[in-house]
């Protein structure tokens, strides 16, 4: 800086700074060495805070408002230096003008899929983006831990830590709502009003307050939310046979032969997995169940020549009719019966008895 600008610069006598950006967190007001002239006129405007900084300590800070810098009026001056009328003003200082308004739309988002249990897909893997709002409540501990002696301090120079702040809590947060992946789009404005509650308390050791933390966006892997479509699709569908005669109908109607054609190959298809099912089905049941027992024969006792003899199977009782050995007044005797009967009057001999009578005779030899 020449001569001419050390004396324009004496001669200036109002501080005021207008901010023409939307990013400028912090400007520091420039001087040619931090020359201030005596009785200078300071004008803080609404949203903004000045800051005095003497010898690398803060002086005073000032809210909206114009200021004349004379020791009556600004009594902390008096403590600085002796002042003189000459252009080189023994008082230097610094003026640091803080933007106090909200800074809006800043980005927060997860680089990496968060991973955490779910209720009803086990274990998921989860994206999340969404806007953040933050202002300036602390001046003093601005400027002491953040920006130091920054002459133009802008957003972009602190939204990379804010944003890792935010990712890395919100992370422990959302392990702990335990809340179903499925229900979270429906409860973004509990999630951001908590994660707003939660960080907040560790912005303002920076002198920032965190007013909003928004959640817009909370999404799945690709393929999971492929297979989630079409399981929606299903739903949607309902009762598929239906479906596929509607769509075949509606083929048919507009005349659309190749879209006709898919429909009836669908329905083709449905009908073989279901007749293939169908024929699955018995096989297993045979192979699950074992087959009734076969019925078993009534066999008789039968009095031969007086002696009990038997049992004998029908086959055989057949024979006895046969030759005579066996006739309507012989006794016989089955399990269940309690007293020998004649076979004549038995319903079970009555049959053979007579068809044994219409039996030729052998043969003559």
């Amino acid at each position: 800086m020449g001569l001419w600008d050390k004396i324009f610069g004496e001669f200036i006598d109002v501080i005021e700074w207008t901010d023409n950006s939307s990013d400028t967190m912090v400007y520091r007001f420039e001087r040619h060495n931090n020359e201030i002239k005596y009785g200078a006129k300071l004008t803080v405007r609404e949203s903004q805070v000045a800051v005095f900084v003497n010898e690398g300590e803060i002086a005073d800070v000032l809210g909206p408002g114009m200021y004349e810098l004379e020791t009556q009026n600004l009594p902390v001056l008096s403590t600085l230096q002796h002042w003189d009328h000459a252009f080189q003003s023994p008082f230097k200082a610094e003026v640091y003008f803080f933007n106090m308004r909200q800074f809006t739309d800043l980005k927060w988002g997860t680089k990496n899929p968060i991973m955490m249990r779910d209720a009803e897909f086990d274990m998921v893997r989860l994206r999340t983006f969404g806007t953040y709002t933050i202002r300036i409540n602390n001046p003093e501990t601005f400027i002491k831990e953040i920006v130091g002696t920054d002459g133009h301090f802008t957003v972009d120079e602190i939204s990379d830590q804010l944003r890792n702040l935010i990712t890395s809590r919100y992370a422990t947060i959302l392990g702990k709502l335990k809340v179903p992946v499925l229900d979270l789009a429906s409860n973004y404005d509990q999630l951001s009003t908590f994660i707003t509650e939660r960080i907040a308390p560790e912005f303002n050791q920076y002198g920032l307050e965190l007013t909003k933390v928004l959640v817009e966006n909370i999404s799945l892997p690709p393929e999971v939310e492929k297979a989630l479509d079409k399981r929606t699709s299903m739903g949607m569908i309902g009762d598929l046979d239906k479906y596929l005669k509607y769509g075949a109908a509606q083929s048919m109607e507009s005349g659309n032969s190749s879209t006709a054609s898919s429909a009836m190959e669908m329905g083709i298809g449905l009908a073989m997995a279901q007749s293939m099912t169908g024929q699955q089905a018995p096989a297993n049941a045979a192979s699950t169940s074992a087959p009734p027992p076969l019925p078993t024969q009534q066999t008789w006792h039968v009095a031969l020549n007086g002696t009990p003899a038997g049992p004998f199977d029908k086959a055989q009782i057949i024979d006895f009719i046969g030759k005579g050995q066996l006739k309507a007044e012989t006794l016989v005797w089955a399990n269940g019966m309690a007293n020998w009967e004649t076979a004549g009057t038995t319903e079970y001999f009555e049959g053979l008895l007579k068809a044994g009578q219409n039996t030729p005779p052998p043969m003559p030899k």
